[in-house]
Protein backbone atom coordinates (compact mmCIF):
# COMPACT_ATOMS: atom_id res chain seq x y z
CA UNK A 1 0.00 0.00 0.00
CA UNK A 2 1.85 3.61 -1.19
CA UNK A 3 2.61 6.06 1.13
CA UNK A 4 1.97 9.61 -0.38
CA UNK A 5 4.17 12.48 0.07
CA UNK A 6 1.00 14.20 1.72
CA UNK A 7 0.70 11.62 3.83
CA UNK A 8 3.93 11.82 5.37
CA UNK A 9 3.66 15.81 5.89
CA UNK A 10 0.12 15.33 7.36
CA UNK A 11 1.49 12.95 10.00
CA UNK A 12 4.67 15.43 10.77
CA UNK A 13 2.73 18.21 11.28
CA UNK A 14 0.20 16.85 13.11
CA UNK A 15 3.21 15.82 15.67
CA UNK A 16 4.20 18.86 15.69
CA UNK A 17 1.11 20.34 16.24
CA UNK A 18 0.63 17.98 19.17
CA UNK A 19 3.69 18.77 20.72
CA UNK A 20 3.14 22.55 20.39
CA UNK A 21 0.04 22.19 22.48
CA UNK A 22 2.00 20.39 24.96
CA UNK A 23 4.53 22.84 25.30
CA UNK A 24 7.58 21.09 24.18
CA UNK A 25 10.84 23.19 22.89
CA UNK A 26 10.05 25.56 20.13
CA UNK A 27 12.87 24.07 17.71
CA UNK A 28 12.42 20.76 17.94
CA UNK A 29 8.40 21.50 16.99
CA UNK A 30 9.78 23.67 13.47
CA UNK A 31 12.32 20.75 12.42
CA UNK A 32 9.16 18.64 11.84
CA UNK A 33 7.40 21.56 10.41
CA UNK A 34 10.27 22.08 8.60
CA UNK A 35 10.52 18.57 7.63
CA UNK A 36 6.39 18.10 6.91
CA UNK A 37 6.92 21.77 4.24
CA UNK A 38 10.35 19.69 2.22
CA UNK A 39 8.05 16.79 1.78
CA UNK A 40 4.95 18.04 0.65
CA UNK A 41 7.30 19.88 -2.28
CA UNK A 42 9.30 16.75 -3.10
CA UNK A 43 8.94 16.26 -7.03
CA UNK A 44 9.44 12.41 -5.84
CA UNK A 45 7.83 9.80 -3.50
CA UNK A 46 9.12 9.64 -0.21
CA UNK A 47 8.22 5.56 -0.50
CA UNK A 48 9.99 5.53 -3.90
CA UNK A 49 13.61 7.07 -2.34
CA UNK A 50 13.09 4.22 0.46
CA UNK A 51 12.31 1.77 -1.69
CA UNK A 52 15.81 2.69 -3.57
CA UNK A 53 17.66 2.73 -0.72
CA UNK A 54 18.06 6.29 -1.18
CA UNK A 55 20.02 8.52 1.82
CA UNK A 56 16.93 10.43 2.74
CA UNK A 57 19.16 12.02 4.97
CA UNK A 58 20.71 14.02 2.09
CA UNK A 59 17.26 15.78 1.73
CA UNK A 60 17.65 19.55 3.28
CA UNK A 61 17.14 20.02 6.34
CA UNK A 62 16.47 16.05 6.93
CA UNK A 63 19.31 15.07 9.23
CA UNK A 64 19.51 11.06 10.32
CA UNK A 65 17.03 10.83 13.34
CA UNK A 66 14.03 12.67 10.85
CA UNK A 67 15.12 10.38 7.83
CA UNK A 68 14.57 6.86 10.12
CA UNK A 69 11.05 9.05 11.36
CA UNK A 70 10.48 9.25 7.27
CA UNK A 71 11.90 5.60 6.80
CA UNK A 72 9.54 4.51 9.73
CA UNK A 73 6.32 5.75 8.20
CA UNK A 74 6.71 4.30 5.14
CA UNK A 75 7.02 1.05 6.16
CA UNK A 76 4.66 0.91 8.94
CA UNK A 77 2.22 3.29 7.97
CA UNK A 78 2.68 4.69 11.63
CA UNK A 79 4.92 6.82 13.89
CA UNK A 80 5.38 5.85 17.04
CA UNK A 81 6.32 9.10 18.19
CA UNK A 82 2.66 10.39 17.06
CA UNK A 83 1.04 7.54 18.98
CA UNK A 84 3.09 8.07 22.14
CA UNK A 85 2.07 11.80 22.43
CA UNK A 86 -1.07 10.98 21.78
CA UNK A 87 -1.17 9.10 24.91
CA UNK A 88 -0.75 12.97 26.28
CA UNK A 89 -2.74 15.04 24.16
CA UNK A 90 -5.91 14.51 21.76
CA UNK A 91 -4.74 13.54 18.33
CA UNK A 92 -8.15 15.61 17.09
CA UNK A 93 -6.75 18.50 19.01
CA UNK A 94 -4.48 18.99 15.83
CA UNK A 95 -7.49 20.26 13.51
CA UNK A 96 -8.33 23.54 16.54
CA UNK A 97 -4.59 24.59 15.24
CA UNK A 98 -6.07 25.44 12.10
CA UNK A 99 -8.46 27.50 13.08
CA UNK A 100 -7.56 31.34 12.97
CA UNK A 101 -6.80 32.93 16.42
CA UNK A 102 -6.40 29.65 18.22
CA UNK A 103 -2.25 29.08 18.72
CA UNK A 104 -1.03 26.11 20.94
CA UNK A 105 -1.64 28.18 24.42
CA UNK A 106 -5.66 28.53 23.51
CA UNK A 107 -6.02 24.88 22.23
CA UNK A 108 -4.34 23.56 25.37
CA UNK A 109 -6.56 25.93 27.66
CA UNK A 110 -9.77 24.66 25.97
CA UNK A 111 -8.37 20.57 26.51
CA UNK A 112 -8.35 21.28 29.96
CA UNK A 113 -10.69 23.41 30.92
CA UNK A 114 -13.50 22.91 28.99
CA UNK A 115 -12.62 19.30 27.62
CA UNK A 116 -12.76 20.43 24.43
CA UNK A 117 -11.03 17.61 22.28
CA UNK A 118 -12.16 17.83 18.54
CA UNK A 119 -13.82 20.26 16.77
CA UNK A 120 -17.64 18.54 17.44
CA UNK A 121 -16.85 19.62 21.25
CA UNK A 122 -15.36 23.21 20.45
CA UNK A 123 -18.45 23.93 17.72
CA UNK A 124 -21.08 22.36 21.31
CA UNK A 125 -19.29 24.75 23.46
CA UNK A 126 -19.13 27.87 21.42
CA UNK A 127 -23.08 27.14 21.17
CA UNK A 128 -23.13 27.05 24.35
CA UNK A 129 -21.31 29.96 25.39
CA UNK A 130 -18.75 27.91 27.67
CA UNK A 131 -16.10 29.61 26.13
CA UNK A 132 -16.92 33.19 27.32
CA UNK A 133 -16.14 31.64 30.72
CA UNK A 134 -12.43 31.89 29.46
CA UNK A 135 -10.32 34.74 30.03
CA UNK A 136 -9.35 36.14 26.40
CA UNK A 137 -12.46 34.18 24.79
CA UNK A 138 -14.63 36.58 23.48
CA UNK A 139 -17.48 37.57 21.16
CA UNK A 140 -14.63 37.94 18.55
CA UNK A 141 -13.65 34.26 19.08
CA UNK A 142 -16.61 32.32 18.64
CA UNK A 143 -17.35 34.25 15.59
CA UNK A 144 -13.65 32.81 13.76
CA UNK A 145 -14.52 29.72 15.34
CA UNK A 146 -18.51 29.71 13.57
CA UNK A 147 -16.78 30.96 10.80
CA UNK A 148 -14.09 28.64 10.18
CA UNK A 149 -16.36 25.55 10.88
CA UNK A 150 -18.82 26.74 8.62
CA UNK A 151 -16.03 27.22 5.60
CA UNK A 152 -15.34 23.77 6.50
CA UNK A 153 -18.57 22.30 5.90
CA UNK A 154 -19.05 24.39 2.65
CA UNK A 155 -15.33 22.65 1.47
CA UNK A 156 -16.42 19.72 1.97
CA UNK A 157 -13.79 16.55 1.18
CA UNK A 158 -12.62 18.98 -1.78
CA UNK A 159 -8.71 18.55 -1.90
CA UNK A 160 -5.93 20.63 -2.72
CA UNK A 161 -5.13 20.61 -6.28
CA UNK A 162 -1.33 19.73 -5.44
CA UNK A 163 -2.62 16.78 -2.94
CA UNK A 164 -4.62 15.03 -5.70
CA UNK A 165 -2.05 15.74 -7.76
CA UNK A 166 0.22 13.53 -5.95
CA UNK A 167 -2.43 11.42 -5.45
CA UNK A 168 -3.36 11.05 -8.77
CA UNK A 169 0.00 10.85 -10.66
CA UNK A 170 0.65 7.28 -9.32
CA UNK A 171 -2.41 5.81 -9.98
CA UNK A 172 -1.92 7.18 -13.44
CA UNK A 173 1.47 5.21 -13.76
CA UNK A 174 0.30 2.49 -12.63
CA UNK A 175 -2.67 2.37 -15.02
CA UNK A 176 -0.38 3.50 -18.24
CA UNK A 177 1.14 0.20 -17.30
CA UNK A 178 -1.17 -2.12 -17.99
CA UNK A 179 -0.82 -3.86 -21.58
CA UNK A 180 -2.32 -2.84 -24.23
CA UNK A 181 -3.46 0.95 -22.88
CA UNK A 182 -3.16 3.76 -25.63
CA UNK A 183 -3.80 6.95 -23.31
CA UNK A 184 -4.84 7.69 -19.52
CA UNK A 185 -6.03 11.00 -19.25
CA UNK A 186 -7.74 12.80 -16.04
CA UNK A 187 -10.43 15.59 -17.01
CA UNK A 188 -12.64 17.67 -15.00
CA UNK A 189 -11.44 20.62 -12.52
CA UNK A 190 -8.17 18.09 -12.56
CA UNK A 191 -7.23 19.04 -15.69
CA UNK A 192 -8.45 22.71 -15.82
CA UNK A 193 -6.29 23.37 -13.01
CA UNK A 194 -8.93 24.56 -10.38
CA UNK A 195 -7.38 25.33 -7.01
CA UNK A 196 -9.56 21.93 -5.31
CA UNK A 197 -10.39 19.17 -6.78
CA UNK A 198 -13.76 17.06 -5.53
CA UNK A 199 -13.12 14.04 -7.39
CA UNK A 200 -11.10 12.57 -10.82
CA UNK A 201 -12.42 11.77 -13.90
CA UNK A 202 -9.65 9.71 -15.49
CA UNK A 203 -10.62 8.38 -19.74
CA UNK A 204 -8.41 5.57 -20.79
CA UNK A 205 -8.44 4.14 -24.53
CA UNK A 206 -6.91 0.66 -24.79
CA UNK A 207 -6.75 -2.95 -26.36
CA UNK A 208 -8.23 -4.55 -23.17
CA UNK A 209 -10.56 -2.67 -21.14
CA UNK A 210 -11.54 -5.68 -18.46
CA UNK A 211 -7.92 -5.40 -17.74
CA UNK A 212 -7.20 -2.11 -16.91
CA UNK A 213 -10.54 -1.74 -14.94
CA UNK A 214 -9.18 -4.92 -12.78
CA UNK A 215 -5.71 -3.10 -12.50
CA UNK A 216 -8.03 0.07 -10.86
CA UNK A 217 -10.08 -1.59 -8.45
CA UNK A 218 -7.43 -3.54 -7.22
CA UNK A 219 -5.16 -0.59 -7.18
CA UNK A 220 -3.35 -0.20 -3.70
CA UNK A 221 -4.49 2.74 -2.25
CA UNK A 222 -8.22 1.68 -3.00
CA UNK A 223 -10.21 1.68 -0.13
CA UNK A 224 -13.94 1.29 -1.47
CA UNK A 225 -15.12 -0.16 -4.51
CA UNK A 226 -18.16 1.70 -5.82
CA UNK A 227 -18.47 0.64 -8.75
CA UNK A 228 -16.84 -2.10 -11.13
CA UNK A 229 -17.97 -2.60 -14.61
CA UNK A 230 -16.72 -3.43 -18.36
CA UNK A 231 -16.35 0.51 -18.94
CA UNK A 232 -16.70 2.21 -16.12
CA UNK A 233 -15.51 1.81 -12.57
CA UNK A 234 -15.50 4.05 -9.70
CA UNK A 235 -13.15 3.68 -6.31
CA UNK A 236 -12.57 5.95 -3.14
CA UNK A 237 -8.75 5.93 -2.32
CA UNK A 238 -7.58 6.00 0.85
CA UNK A 239 -7.03 9.62 0.75
CA UNK A 240 -10.93 9.85 0.49
CA UNK A 241 -10.67 11.06 -3.18
CA UNK A 242 -13.48 9.53 -5.05
CA UNK A 243 -11.86 8.53 -8.56
CA UNK A 244 -13.93 7.37 -11.63
CA UNK A 245 -12.36 5.39 -14.93
CA UNK A 246 -13.89 5.12 -18.16
CA UNK A 247 -12.54 3.43 -21.29
CA UNK A 248 -13.51 5.18 -24.42
CA UNK A 249 -13.36 3.66 -28.24
CA UNK A 250 -10.66 5.94 -30.45
CA UNK A 251 -13.53 7.81 -32.15
CA UNK A 252 -14.91 9.34 -29.37
CA UNK A 253 -11.93 9.96 -27.19
CA UNK A 254 -12.04 13.57 -27.73
CA UNK A 255 -15.51 14.19 -27.58
CA UNK A 256 -15.29 12.30 -24.17
CA UNK A 257 -12.46 14.57 -23.24
CA UNK A 258 -14.44 17.74 -24.18
CA UNK A 259 -17.17 16.19 -22.11
CA UNK A 260 -15.60 15.00 -18.69
CA UNK A 261 -13.28 18.05 -18.86
CA UNK A 262 -16.26 20.60 -18.27
CA UNK A 263 -17.06 23.28 -16.75
CA UNK A 264 -20.73 22.26 -16.77
CA UNK A 265 -21.65 26.02 -17.77
CA UNK A 266 -18.76 25.62 -20.48
CA UNK A 267 -20.73 22.43 -22.13
CA UNK A 268 -23.68 23.64 -21.58
CA UNK A 269 -23.00 26.54 -23.97
CA UNK A 270 -21.01 24.38 -26.47
CA UNK A 271 -23.70 22.08 -27.25
CA UNK A 272 -26.45 25.39 -27.74
CA UNK A 273 -24.82 26.92 -30.01
CA UNK A 274 -24.03 23.20 -31.80
CA UNK A 275 -28.15 22.82 -31.71
CA UNK A 276 -28.16 25.93 -33.58
CA UNK A 277 -25.87 24.44 -36.31
CA UNK A 278 -28.03 21.87 -36.23
CA UNK A 279 -25.96 19.68 -34.42
CA UNK A 280 -25.73 17.30 -31.10
CA UNK A 281 -22.87 17.07 -29.37
CA UNK A 282 -22.09 14.52 -26.12
CA UNK A 283 -19.79 12.63 -24.75
CA UNK A 284 -20.20 10.04 -27.81
CA UNK A 285 -19.36 12.54 -30.36
CA UNK A 286 -20.47 15.12 -32.62
CA UNK A 287 -23.78 14.24 -34.60
CA UNK A 288 -26.11 15.11 -37.49
CA UNK A 289 -28.84 13.46 -37.39
CA UNK A 290 -27.71 9.87 -36.75
CA UNK A 291 -24.31 9.79 -38.36
CA UNK A 292 -21.41 10.94 -36.52
CA UNK A 293 -19.27 13.71 -38.12
CA UNK A 294 -17.19 14.32 -35.49
CA UNK A 295 -15.47 13.74 -32.09
CA UNK A 296 -12.06 11.51 -32.33
CA UNK A 297 -10.35 14.76 -30.88
CA UNK A 298 -11.40 17.81 -28.81
CA UNK A 299 -10.20 20.17 -31.82
CA UNK A 300 -13.03 18.25 -34.04
CA UNK A 301 -15.39 19.24 -31.45
CA UNK A 302 -14.70 22.94 -31.18
CA UNK A 303 -14.35 23.01 -35.07
CA UNK A 304 -17.99 21.57 -35.05
CA UNK A 305 -19.14 24.66 -33.97
CA UNK A 306 -16.97 27.19 -35.92
CA UNK A 307 -14.49 27.82 -33.10
CA UNK A 308 -10.73 27.02 -32.47
CA UNK A 309 -9.46 24.82 -29.95
CA UNK A 310 -9.93 26.31 -26.20
CA UNK A 311 -7.91 25.32 -23.48
CA UNK A 312 -9.04 23.90 -20.43
CA UNK A 313 -8.02 26.36 -18.41
CA UNK A 314 -10.84 28.82 -19.78
CA UNK A 315 -13.58 26.83 -20.11
CA UNK A 316 -15.59 28.10 -17.50
CA UNK A 317 -18.16 30.63 -19.61
CA UNK A 318 -16.77 33.41 -18.75
CA UNK A 319 -16.39 34.81 -22.14
CA UNK A 320 -13.84 32.45 -23.62
CA UNK A 321 -16.89 31.18 -26.38
CA UNK A 322 -17.37 35.21 -27.53
CA UNK A 323 -13.41 35.51 -27.71
CA UNK A 324 -13.39 32.70 -29.35
CA UNK A 325 -15.84 33.89 -31.99
CA UNK A 326 -13.80 36.95 -32.61
CA UNK A 327 -10.48 35.19 -32.61
CA UNK A 328 -9.56 36.80 -29.80
CA UNK A 329 -8.58 34.36 -27.27
CA UNK A 330 -5.06 34.56 -25.01
CA UNK A 331 -2.35 32.66 -26.10
CA UNK A 332 -1.89 31.68 -22.72
CA UNK A 333 1.37 31.71 -20.90
CA UNK A 334 3.53 28.29 -20.18
CA UNK A 335 6.12 27.42 -17.49
CA UNK A 336 8.48 27.24 -20.66
CA UNK A 337 8.19 31.33 -20.36
CA UNK A 338 9.07 31.78 -17.11
CA UNK A 339 12.71 33.31 -16.76
CA UNK A 340 12.96 33.59 -12.74
CA UNK A 341 11.41 33.58 -9.62
CA UNK A 342 10.66 37.03 -7.54
CA UNK A 343 10.06 35.60 -3.86
CA UNK A 344 12.33 33.24 -2.36
CA UNK A 345 13.81 32.15 1.26
CA UNK A 346 16.77 31.08 2.70
CA UNK A 347 18.40 30.34 6.07
CA UNK A 348 18.95 33.67 7.68
CA UNK A 349 14.89 33.73 8.22
CA UNK A 350 12.41 30.76 7.84
CA UNK A 351 14.12 29.29 4.61
CA UNK A 352 15.48 25.65 5.08
CA UNK A 353 18.57 25.98 2.59
CA UNK A 354 21.52 28.43 1.83
CA UNK A 355 21.76 31.37 -0.62
CA UNK A 356 23.77 29.29 -2.89
CA UNK A 357 21.97 26.47 -2.53
CA UNK A 358 18.71 27.90 -3.73
CA UNK A 359 20.44 30.14 -6.64
CA UNK A 360 22.18 26.56 -7.55
CA UNK A 361 18.56 25.28 -7.73
CA UNK A 362 16.85 27.63 -9.23
CA UNK A 363 19.74 27.51 -12.40
CA UNK A 364 19.50 24.16 -12.55
CA UNK A 365 15.54 24.94 -13.45
CA UNK A 366 16.62 26.74 -16.36
CA UNK A 367 16.42 30.42 -14.56
CA UNK A 368 18.19 33.09 -15.20
CA UNK A 369 17.61 35.01 -11.77
CA UNK A 370 16.17 34.64 -8.07
CA UNK A 371 15.22 36.87 -5.76
CA UNK A 372 16.04 35.93 -2.21
CA UNK A 373 13.12 37.78 -0.06
CA UNK A 374 13.74 36.94 3.64
CA UNK A 375 10.88 38.07 6.01
CA UNK A 376 12.22 41.73 7.67
CA UNK A 377 12.53 42.63 11.10
CA UNK A 378 9.11 42.83 12.30
CA UNK A 379 8.74 38.94 11.51
CA UNK A 380 10.81 38.00 15.10
CA UNK A 381 9.14 34.88 14.93
CA UNK A 382 11.56 33.72 11.73
CA UNK A 383 14.65 36.33 13.04
CA UNK A 384 13.46 38.75 10.40
CA UNK A 385 16.49 41.09 8.86
CA UNK A 386 17.07 44.23 10.60
CA UNK A 387 19.06 47.01 8.01
CA UNK A 388 22.47 45.54 9.83
CA UNK A 389 21.56 41.44 8.90
CA UNK A 390 20.17 42.95 5.44
CA UNK A 391 23.26 44.76 4.93
CA UNK A 392 25.37 41.65 5.29
CA UNK A 393 23.20 39.56 2.76
CA UNK A 394 23.39 42.74 0.41
CA UNK A 395 26.98 41.70 0.86
CA UNK A 396 27.26 38.24 0.69
CA UNK A 397 24.92 38.26 -2.64
CA UNK A 398 27.65 40.72 -4.56
CA UNK A 399 29.81 38.13 -3.59
CA UNK A 400 28.16 35.19 -5.03
CA UNK A 401 27.27 37.00 -7.95
CA UNK A 402 31.08 37.65 -8.91
CA UNK A 403 31.15 34.35 -9.32
CA UNK A 404 28.47 33.79 -11.83
CA UNK A 405 28.02 33.46 -15.00
CA UNK A 406 24.66 33.89 -17.05
CA UNK A 407 22.33 34.44 -13.61
CA UNK A 408 21.91 36.58 -11.04
CA UNK A 409 20.53 36.59 -7.46
CA UNK A 410 18.68 39.81 -7.13
CA UNK A 411 19.11 41.37 -3.38
CA UNK A 412 15.61 41.56 -2.25
CA UNK A 413 13.52 41.23 0.87
CA UNK A 414 9.68 40.37 1.59
CA UNK A 415 9.26 43.61 3.82
CA UNK A 416 5.92 43.60 6.17
CA UNK A 417 3.62 46.65 5.64
CA UNK A 418 3.10 48.40 9.01
CA UNK A 419 -0.54 48.97 10.36
CA UNK A 420 0.34 52.59 8.99
CA UNK A 421 1.31 51.69 6.36
CA UNK A 422 4.99 52.30 6.27
CA UNK A 423 7.58 49.54 5.71
CA UNK A 424 9.43 47.68 8.04
CA UNK A 425 12.50 48.81 6.81
CA UNK A 426 14.03 52.28 6.36
CA UNK A 427 14.16 53.64 2.93
CA UNK A 428 18.13 54.21 2.79
CA UNK A 429 18.72 50.22 2.65
CA UNK A 430 15.83 49.58 0.58
CA UNK A 431 17.55 51.25 -2.11
CA UNK A 432 20.15 49.34 -2.36
CA UNK A 433 17.90 46.51 -3.40
CA UNK A 434 16.93 44.99 -6.68
CA UNK A 435 13.29 44.07 -5.90
CA UNK A 436 11.17 45.33 -2.95
CA UNK A 437 8.27 42.81 -2.23
CA UNK A 438 5.90 43.88 0.40
CA UNK A 439 3.72 42.23 2.30
CA UNK A 440 1.05 42.13 5.28
CA UNK A 441 1.86 39.22 7.95
CA UNK A 442 -0.58 41.02 10.95
CA UNK A 443 -3.78 42.94 11.61
CA UNK A 444 -5.90 40.84 9.24
CA UNK A 445 -8.34 42.21 10.79
CA UNK A 446 -8.92 46.07 9.63
CA UNK A 447 -11.71 46.65 7.94
CA UNK A 448 -11.50 46.91 4.25
CA UNK A 449 -10.97 50.56 3.80
CA UNK A 450 -8.31 50.81 6.93
CA UNK A 451 -6.50 47.60 5.12
CA UNK A 452 -6.75 48.93 1.29
CA UNK A 453 -5.23 52.69 2.77
CA UNK A 454 -2.75 50.96 4.70
CA UNK A 455 -1.39 48.55 1.47
CA UNK A 456 -1.98 51.90 -1.42
CA UNK A 457 0.28 54.10 1.48
CA UNK A 458 3.09 51.36 0.98
CA UNK A 459 2.75 51.11 -2.46
CA UNK A 460 3.47 55.04 -2.26
CA UNK A 461 6.95 54.64 -0.90
CA UNK A 462 9.12 54.58 -4.34
CA UNK A 463 10.93 51.62 -3.39
CA UNK A 464 8.19 49.49 -3.32
CA UNK A 465 7.84 47.24 -6.13
CA UNK A 466 5.56 43.81 -5.82
CA UNK A 467 2.35 43.23 -3.46
CA UNK A 468 3.01 39.98 -2.35
CA UNK A 469 -0.12 37.26 -1.71
CA UNK A 470 -2.38 40.26 -2.05
CA UNK A 471 -5.79 38.86 -0.52
CA UNK A 472 -3.78 36.85 2.48
CA UNK A 473 -5.94 34.00 2.43
CA UNK A 474 -4.91 29.86 2.96
CA UNK A 475 -7.02 27.85 0.53
CA UNK A 476 -9.49 26.03 2.75
CA UNK A 477 -7.78 27.33 6.06
CA UNK A 478 -7.88 30.92 5.89
CA UNK A 479 -10.19 33.36 4.19
CA UNK A 480 -8.75 36.58 2.53
CA UNK A 481 -8.87 39.12 4.99
CA UNK A 482 -11.02 42.34 3.68
CA UNK A 483 -9.28 44.26 1.15
CA UNK A 484 -10.45 45.76 -2.13
CA UNK A 485 -8.55 44.09 -4.58
CA UNK A 486 -10.06 46.30 -7.79
CA UNK A 487 -8.61 49.47 -5.61
CA UNK A 488 -5.39 47.91 -5.41
CA UNK A 489 -4.61 47.27 -8.69
CA UNK A 490 -5.63 50.49 -9.99
CA UNK A 491 -3.38 52.16 -7.19
CA UNK A 492 -0.93 49.88 -8.70
CA UNK A 493 -1.37 50.72 -12.42
CA UNK A 494 -1.22 54.43 -11.10
CA UNK A 495 2.04 53.87 -9.15
CA UNK A 496 4.07 51.64 -11.65
CA UNK A 497 4.07 48.71 -9.11
CA UNK A 498 2.93 45.04 -9.43
CA UNK A 499 0.85 42.20 -7.68
CA UNK A 500 1.92 38.78 -7.07
CA UNK A 501 0.67 35.71 -8.05
CA UNK A 502 1.80 33.28 -5.43
CA UNK A 503 1.97 30.17 -6.68
CA UNK A 504 2.08 28.46 -3.24
CA UNK A 505 -0.59 25.70 -3.54
CA UNK A 506 -2.21 26.58 -0.70
CA UNK A 507 -2.17 30.15 -1.89
CA UNK A 508 -2.56 30.47 -5.28
CA UNK A 509 -2.98 34.14 -4.36
CA UNK A 510 -4.05 36.21 -6.49
CA UNK A 511 -7.07 34.20 -7.78
CA UNK A 512 -7.83 33.32 -11.39
CA UNK A 513 -10.33 36.36 -11.48
CA UNK A 514 -8.60 39.03 -10.29
CA UNK A 515 -5.69 38.11 -12.52
CA UNK A 516 -7.54 38.73 -15.67
CA UNK A 517 -8.60 41.86 -14.13
CA UNK A 518 -4.94 43.18 -13.55
CA UNK A 519 -4.65 42.28 -17.40
CA UNK A 520 -7.39 43.82 -18.66
CA UNK A 521 -6.07 47.04 -16.45
CA UNK A 522 -2.32 46.24 -17.82
CA UNK A 523 -1.26 45.69 -14.10
CA UNK A 524 1.68 43.02 -14.91
CA UNK A 525 1.99 40.07 -12.28
CA UNK A 526 4.58 38.21 -11.11
CA UNK A 527 4.35 34.87 -10.32
CA UNK A 528 6.22 33.51 -7.54
CA UNK A 529 6.54 30.34 -5.65
CA UNK A 530 7.36 31.74 -2.01
CA UNK A 531 10.10 28.65 -1.65
CA UNK A 532 11.31 28.26 1.31
CA UNK A 533 13.59 25.33 -0.35
CA UNK A 534 15.12 24.36 -3.46
CA UNK A 535 12.15 21.97 -4.54
CA UNK A 536 9.48 24.30 -3.64
CA UNK A 537 10.83 26.13 -7.03
CA UNK A 538 9.00 23.62 -8.80
CA UNK A 539 5.32 24.90 -7.39
CA UNK A 540 5.47 27.25 -10.21
CA UNK A 541 3.76 25.03 -12.58
CA UNK A 542 0.65 25.68 -10.18
CA UNK A 543 0.75 29.29 -10.38
CA UNK A 544 1.09 29.33 -14.18
CA UNK A 545 -2.13 27.15 -14.41
CA UNK A 546 -3.81 29.71 -11.89
CA UNK A 547 -2.34 32.59 -14.62
CA UNK A 548 -3.26 30.18 -17.30
CA UNK A 549 -7.12 30.49 -15.50
CA UNK A 550 -6.54 34.34 -15.22
CA UNK A 551 -6.21 34.74 -19.24
CA UNK A 552 -2.84 35.82 -18.79
CA UNK A 553 -0.42 35.69 -21.77
CA UNK A 554 3.71 35.66 -21.69
CA UNK A 555 3.74 39.59 -21.56
CA UNK A 556 1.65 39.78 -18.63
CA UNK A 557 3.80 38.07 -16.25
CA UNK A 558 6.63 40.53 -15.02
CA UNK A 559 9.14 37.51 -14.93
CA UNK A 560 8.65 36.34 -18.21
CA UNK A 561 11.48 39.21 -19.24
CA UNK A 562 15.12 38.76 -19.37
CA UNK A 563 16.44 40.77 -16.03
CA UNK A 564 17.80 43.41 -18.22
CA UNK A 565 13.94 44.38 -19.67
CA UNK A 566 12.74 43.74 -15.72
CA UNK A 567 15.23 46.11 -14.35
CA UNK A 568 13.59 48.81 -16.58
CA UNK A 569 10.35 48.17 -15.11
CA UNK A 570 11.02 47.85 -12.07
CA UNK A 571 12.46 51.41 -11.93
CA UNK A 572 10.22 54.41 -10.54
CA UNK A 573 10.30 57.94 -10.39
CA UNK A 574 10.90 59.18 -7.07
Amino acid sequence: MPVHNVEIAQTLNKLADLLEIEGANAFRVRAYRNAARLVESLPRSVADMVAANEDISELPGIGEALARKLKEIVETGHLAALEQEEKHVPAALSDLMKIPGLGPRRVHELFEKLKITDLASLEHAVREGKLRTLDGFGEKTETRILEYLNRKTQTGNRMLLVTAEQVVESLLKTLRGVKGVKRVVPAGSFRRRQETVGDVDILATCADSAAIMRRFVGYEDVAEVIAHGATRSSVILRSGLHVDLRVVPEECYGAALHYFTGSKAHNIAIRARALQAGLKINEYGVFHGEARVGGATEPEVYAAVQLPYIEPELREDRGEIEAAEKGQLPKLVVLADIRGDLQSHSTATDGQAGIAEMAKAARKRGYEYLAITDHSQRMTMVHGLNATRLAQQIREIDRLNEKLSGFRILKSIEVDILENGELDLADEILKELDVVVGAVHSLFTLSREKQTARIIRAMDNPCFHIFAHPSGRLIGERDAYEVDLERLLHAAKERGCFLELNAHPMRLDLNDAYCRMARELGVKIAISTDSHNPLSLDFMCFGVGQARRGWLEKGDVLNTRPWSALQKLLKRDG
